[in-house]
């Protein structure tokens, strides 16, 4: 449990959601107590929330240190803040993201206190993960196409999404083998020029097996206009440094070879 006594220092709302500032005060000030739990974590805990029939999801970022208090406060945007303006600038591209409602920040006199990022509730099918997980799932390529073509137009937008991992792409299933594909976990991102090599860098943390990467490279050669070698060699390249990266604690403590996965 939190022990600050939460007072709202800071409320600020999409120009659609104008009308819920009081409904929304209201839930933060009762949020330990009520909601439903998706996600309860060390760092941050996500609620849902139903308002005027609209499913909302409340994220509460863990009450930083004394010197990202200070920092958040009066140095760097805070994680709600930068949750809420990234996914409008998600969607200024396109870029399918749950719909940014509102973020709040609570504050002292020595910096931020307690935070929250505000959305919309996204009801998804799968995420990510399957795909890693379960080489058989139905549509696997077209779905693996589908989230590079997704991915390509991040990067065509000069977006770099640092937190571009399996659990941070919800996936919405279409008809006629079509999907969406919605990001989340939106504070860690860079607005730069991306190129190739930062592009395929930016695959690294998909968790990717060598069969993911032979069809993930030949969409994006296609889309890039680039060689299919080039492009699953530098690919590969920074999805094996990285699972060795992650690994090598684990290989300390077992003692165990670990393998690339095939699948």
């Amino acid at each position: 449990m939190r022990n600050f006594k939460i007072v709202i220092t800071i409320i600020h709302l999409h120009s659609k959601y104008q009308h819920l500032k009081e409904t929304l005060e209201s839930i933060i000030l009762d949020f330990e107590a009520s909601g439903k739990d998706v996600t309860i974590g060390q760092r941050n805990v996500i609620k849902q929330f139903e308002v005027n029939g609209e499913a909302i999801n409340i994220k509460s970022f863990k009450i930083p240190n004394a010197f990202n208090s200070f920092v958040y406060k009066y140095i760097r945007k805070s994680k709600a803040k930068r949750s809420f303006e990234y996914a409008k600038k998600l969607i200024d591209c396109d870029i399918s993201t749950p719909f940014p409602i509102a973020y709040i920040e609570n504050t002292n006199a020595f910096g931020l206190t307690t935070s929250y990022y505000i959305s919309t509730h996204v009801d998804y099918d799968f995420d990510f993960r399957d795909l890693i997980h379960k080489p058989l799932f139905p549509n696997r390529k077209e779905i693996l196409q589908q989230f590079t073509a997704f991915t390509f137009k991040l990067h065509e937008n000069n977006i770099n999404f640092l937190d571009h991992s399996p659990g941070n792409t919800l996936i919405v299933e279409k008809l006629e083998k079509q999907y969406d594909f919605y990001l989340i976990d939106l504070n860690r991102m860079r607005f730069e020029t991306m190129d190739f090599n930062k592009r395929m860098h930016n695959f690294r943390r998909l968790w990717l097996s060598k069969t993911m990467v032979k069809i993930m490279s030949e969409t994006y050669s296609e889309l890039y206009k680039t060689s299919y070698k080039e492009t699953y060699s530098l690919m590969l390249k920074h999805s094996r440094a990285f699972q060795k990266k992650v690994n090598s604690k684990k290989l300390r403590k077992s003692g165990r070879k670990m393998r690339f996965s095939k699948n």
